[in-house]
């Protein structure tokens, strides 16, 4: 659990029994400058500090979201590693990023806007519209069955798993088909566009130990 210590301009983020602080816009070295954000579970981005999160304190504009979305990657540098887990640089500027869930959460999907079978469906993700976007595969969902959470593949640099966001996972999981385990275990096909598509349930291996252990649950 997070704790969220003020100290004037210093944040001080306290979890168990660790501290850490960082100052927003610090130099930790000559013409670096360090900065801390926050991702929700419905994909909303924040400066981490911000005390009151929602769509209005949230980062909106959509050539921002596109800048840094497209640089996120995981934080393997040492420096803040362990809380925030997710980096996207921009020269010598370093947005440090921990987040709810995953990084990129995924809130609706898009048809192409022609009839060329060839362009599958995508899904957008993050707030980008269809600057940020992610192949669709449908047999690739997949659900943990204590939670109600949806995944979906999502780019490799940041682990390889998206979020689906809430309101598209009711939507979605309407259409899951649950095997003679029923609910209790996960979904183990998709109706998609009128036809039974059945579930590779392939993010497994790229789940956490806690997630994988739900899925095995029945």
């Amino acid at each position: 659990m997070w704790y969220i210590i003020r100290r004037s301009s210093v944040q001080v983020l306290r979890r168990a029994s660790r501290a850490l602080s960082y100052v927003q816009g610090q130099a930790p070295e000559p013409k670096v400058r360090e900065y801390f954000y926050y991702i929700d579970h419905q994909g909303q981005l924040f400066m981490d500090d911000t005390r009151i999160k929602n769509f209005v304190t949230c980062f909106k504009d959509k050539k921002f979201l596109e800048f840094f979305f497209k640089r996120l990657k995981i934080n393997n540098m040492t420096r803040y590693s362990e809380d925030f887990p997710y980096l996207s640089p921009c020269g010598r500027e370093r947005n440090f990023i921990r987040c709810d869930d995953r990084p990129i959460v995924f809130s609706h999907i898009l048809e192409p806007a022609d009839s060329d079978d060839s362009v599958g469906p995508v899904l957008s993700y993050n707030g980008g519209g269809d600057k940020l976007t992610f192949p669709f595969s449908p047999d690739k969902l997949c659900m943990l069955p204590r939670s109600g959470r949806v995944y979906h593949p999502g780019p490799a640099k940041v682990g390889g798993v998206g979020l689906v966001k809430s309101s598209l996972a009711i939507e979605l999981s309407r259409d899951f088909r649950f095997g003679d385990e029923g609910e209790y275990a996960p979904p183990v096909a998709f109706m998609w566009k009128g036809q039974e598509v059945q579930l590779t349930n392939e993010l497994w291996e790229l789940m956490t130990d806690e997630e994988r252990k739900e899925l095995r649950a029945t």
